[in-house]
């Protein structure tokens, strides 16, 4: 019998937002796959967890997919976890499961904390429904090309980007899209977390004068 896939999410940013159910998965399985050895050994660590350890990321992806499908059709339980946060939500993961699914391995996500929902509830807006846009293009034109095609866009937009270009991509959402209000929310659950609200000119100022560089979730406005 093959053995079962657990996509296991982990903190964020504050060890002590992981839940008693993925901390049971990840002493149970046999294998826990990690996207960067370094970071996810210092999470298993903190919990005192030892197992054999793999990776997938990002440059491996696709040959590391067919070994771990081989691991878990020999009856080995697997659990993926990301360097922070849900795997394979804008992480690695997406084509081991559906290998997964295609060999009918039984799958089992175990939720837990995530920078999505706490930058949505904490923006004041209207989030019945939203567009999760996510990463825009790290290419200058592409990405305003993207912000063009979002500008009419009525209903709550979440976007994410790497800490270094959060002033790159204030500049460009105030050039393209305006002053349409925004929520910031940055380095959630960290001990310097901080939610600012502005447009994007305001939140310019701000992130330019204290040299913001951390992570953040940006939350524009439904028209």
């Amino acid at each position: 019998m093959p053995g079962k896939l657990f996509l296991v999410a982990t903190p964020i940013g504050n060890y002590k937002d992981i839940t008693l159910r993925a901390v049971e998965v990840l002493e149970g399985v046999d294998i826990i796959v990690v996207e960067e050895f370094k970071e996810g050994s210092k999470l298993l660590k903190k919990y005192s967890i030892q197992k054999e350890l793999h990776n997938l990321n990002e440059h491996n992806e696709s040959e590391k997919t067919d070994e771990l499908i081989d691991i878990l059709l020999k009856g080995k339980d697997i659990a993926l976890m990301s360097d922070s946060g849900t795997p394979v939500f804008s992480d690695p993961g997406r084509i081991l499961v559906k290998k997964a699914i295609d060999r009918k391995i039984k799958i089992i996500p175990i939720p837990g904390a995530s920078s999505l929902m706490p930058a949505l509830i904490v923006s004041g807006f209207k989030i019945d429904r939203f567009l999760f846009y996510g990463w825009l293009s790290p290419k200058s034109e592409k990405r305003r090309a993207e912000l063009k095609f979002l500008k009419n866009e009525k209903n709550t937009i979440v976007l994410m980007d790497t800490p270094y270009r959060l002033n790159r991509l204030l500049q460009d959402i105030l050039s393209i899209i305006g002053k349409r209000r925004i929520c910031l929310a940055y380095n959630l659950t960290m001990e310097d977390e901080e939610i600012f609200y502005g447009n994007a000119e305001e939140l310019l100022k701000i992130v330019s004068e204290r040299k913001l560089k951390g992570e953040f979730v940006l939350i524009l406005e439904n028209l």
